[in-house]
């Protein structure tokens, strides 16, 4: 722990409100400027342009993102020097570019920062990663503020909601040490009028000091992981909170289950909307109002390519997102493995809302994080397998073997042995022949990052048939 994080731990509570008040006006100087209101305009009126508009948009953006990859980005340029023929230009089809991993991206982040910028001129951002080992970006003033408009547009005002209103965050951040037993468990950011709640405190002899601050802080709307919102949600309901209403519930950076979206819309007396996106803003989308998950066209090109080899999945099939950046065109990445499973909805189906925005059928999870069945089938999307009405506080599925599943379960009154027994068949229904052994504990740590995964796999997807 850095000594500016245990100075800041040390500090009495308005202190540390102030502390993140002043990162907050930091933040907004960057993110959002005169320019911003008209960029969100602009956002909502490009969701109505015709499909072939937005194709000749996407075209011409990724026609100047590529050539300035290949020209001014050292990595790729190294890679066209050493692949490209003298007098050819390759690089300009997207479909000769190859797969990028994260691996170079975090071993040698300044290769993929275009020559002509000064990382030191421009915002760095530092994702926590899935595995704690973080990836560094760098992005211009231009670049960030016209993602957050994006963001402002498709991720608020949506839903009828805008930067201007209160809200809460639960997110990831060490707001205050794990081993702190008393609240607050959050602070309140005035320069971005949010209260960023601590995501690890969520012991059912804390939540209800969570609820009491939402009504504290009169907050309009929730931020934060499914799997928190989940159990805040859960505590809400079973302490008959009826005084918290919100305008919407968002969720980010999970999987939302449909039996986790039931018990946060219940609890929360409002709607629930997933959204996706990275740090890396190579793709984003969004939930409307008919429960449609919306692409950005202007984030990214998205590809959905089978799990064995680099050929485009069959329409609606699951498949690894590849995603080629148009925002950032200083950082670009190309044909980037984001390191997430989904797949596409039809070009031609149109959603009852009018926006011409292309559609996710389904984001299933990370790669790492999909089952593999006895018969080499991928499994993912594993919501069915628990149900509302489960005395389940939190669970995590382990996938140790191909022919062994472990199920972590944080249980709530009324969990008994039947439960269990309910829980491994619904699995064995999913994944056949495969031994599934239910284990009570007392909680299921958090990743590094304050998200939680729950599913983990153990198989290599690539060999995994056979193994048993």
């Amino acid at each position: 722990m850095s000594d500016l994080i245990k100075l800041y731990h040390r500090l009495p509570y308005p202190l540390k409100c102030l502390a993140a008040t002043m990162h907050g006006w930091h933040l907004r100087r960057w993110r959002y400027g005169p320019e911003t209101e008209r960029l969100v305009e602009e956002a909502l009126e490009r969701e109505h342009w015709p499909p072939e508009r937005w194709k000749a948009w996407q075209e011409e953006r990724l026609v100047y993102i590529l050539h300035r990859a290949a020209t001014k980005v050292p990595y790729y340029r190294e890679y066209w020097r050493k692949h490209a023929r003298t007098g050819s230009r390759p690089w300009e089809e997207l479909a000769n570019w190859p797969i990028l991993t994260k691996e170079p991206l975090r071993a040698n982040p300044r290769a993929f920062l275009a020559e002509d910028c000064d990382p030191r001129r421009m915002y760095e951002e530092h994702t926590s990663g899935t595995t704690g080992t973080p990836l560094t970006l760098w992005q211009s003033r231009e670049t960030v503020r016209a993602w957050y408009a994006l963001f402002e547009a498709r991720w608020r005002r949506w839903y009828g909601v805008s930067m201007h209103d209160r809200w809460a965050i639960l997110g990831g951040k060490l707001v205050t040490p794990v081993s702190q037993r008393r609240p607050p468990f959050w602070v309140w950011n005035s320069a971005m009028n949010q209260l960023y709640m601590s995501a690890y405190h969520l012991a059912p002899d804390l939540t209800p000091y969570y609820l009491d601050a939402l009504v504290k802080y009169r907050i309009k709307y929730l931020w934060g992981y499914s799997s928190s919102l989940y159990v805040l949600a859960q505590d809400a309901l079973r302490l008959g909170r009826r005084d918290i209403k919100m305008t919407v519930v968002i969720t980010n950076a999970e999987p939302l289950y449909d039996y986790q979206r039931k018990t946060i819309a219940e609890a929360f007396q409002c709607p629930v909307r997933e959204t996706y996106g990275m740090c890396e803003l190579v793709a984003a989308a969004s939930e409307c109002e008919h429960g449609r998950m919306h692409l950005w066209p202007e984030a990214g090109v998205v590809e959905v390519l089978k799990d064995d080899i680099d050929e485009p999945a069959g329409p609606g099939e699951s498949g690894r997102l590849i995603c080629t950046g148009l925002v950032n065109a200083d950082m670009p990445l190309v044909r980037y493995a984001v390191g997430d499973r989904g797949g596409l909805g039809p070009q031609s189906e149109a959603c009852f809302c009018g926006r011409t925005l292309g559609l996710i059928e389904s984001v299933d999870g990370r790669c790492d994080d999909i089952l593999v069945g006895t018969d080499g089938k991928r499994v993912g999307r594993l919501d069915p397998v628990f149900k509302t009405a489960w005395p389940l506080r939190k669970a995590q599925i382990i996938q140790e073997r191909l022919d062994l599943v472990r199920v972590l379960c944080v249980p709530a009154d009324g969990f008994t042995a039947q439960t269990a027994g309910e829980i491994a068949q619904r699995l064995q229904e999913r994944l056949g022949d495969v031994q599934v052994v239910v284990e009570e504990v007392a909680e299921i740590p958090r990743g590094p990052n304050g998200k939680f995964r729950a599913v983990v796999s153990k198989v290599d997807q690539h060999s995994a048939v056979g193994e048993a």
